[in-house]
């Protein structure tokens, strides 16, 4: 009778266990066969935009993504959107997209989160930047280096604090000249004696 309760007992065990793995084997396909796009976001860039590297550093431009570009978006917040593109993570400001397609996962997300607690520390962050470029080159100025625009005439300092330090730099010195070439993603800087002369599209 014993022997007879053992057996009972290590068969309804096998049973529990197959059946726990059968079940686990199901979630795993079916998680496996849903699909990896389900929850992709894009946006459609409305003006050419910097892609940061981090939203608390506007000096970390990682590149230019040209307008009309698409963007895969990660997060947002109410001031960045959390962007792929060309292979490259970042941010860019909201301001300059347009959402094509926002899955309801993250739109939840972004819904829960209390908009207090997101704009106070990119109002700090904008705010001590802008009073840096402030203290260094006038009210002017920095507005115009904040919206990350340039111009001839500009001196190298500006134009890192503007789009931030480039990819790559070939500096020639040829007598009392210093010919320098900035290179950005998308786009080459040429420098005389510090001064910003030109630029142009890089080409492929």
């Amino acid at each position: 009778m014993k022997r007879l309760l053992l057996i009972s007992l290590i068969l309804f065990c096998a049973f529990s266990i197959k059946a726990q793995t059968n079940k686990t084997d199901k979630l795993q396909a079916l998680e496996q066969n849903q699909p990896a796009n389900q929850n992709i976001a894009t946006a459609t860039l409305k003006s050419s935009s910097r892609l940061f590297a981090t939203k608390d550093d506007l000096t970390t431009v990682i590149q230019i993504i040209p307008a009309d570009s698409v963007v895969e978006v990660l997060d947002s917040d109410s001031t960045y959107l959390h962007v792929v593109f060309d292979q490259n993570e970042g941010y860019i400001f909201k301001r300059q997209a347009v959402l094509d397609k926002m899955p309801s996962q993250t739109v939840q997300v972004i819904q829960s989160q209390p908009a207090i607690q997101e704009t106070q520390p990119v109002q700090e962050q904008q705010q001590s930047r802008l009073s840096y470029l402030e203290n260094k080159y006038g009210s002017n100025m920095a507005a115009r280096l904040i919206s990350g625009k340039i111009w001839k005439g500009m001196n190298s300092d500006m134009v890192k604090d503007s789009w931030g330090i480039a990819e790559k730099v070939n500096r020639i010195v040829s007598g009392n000249t210093i010919k320098e070439n900035w290179t950005y993603r998308s786009t080459w800087l040429y420098f005389e004696n510090n001064t910003l002369i030109d630029w142009g599209p890089v080409k492929n």
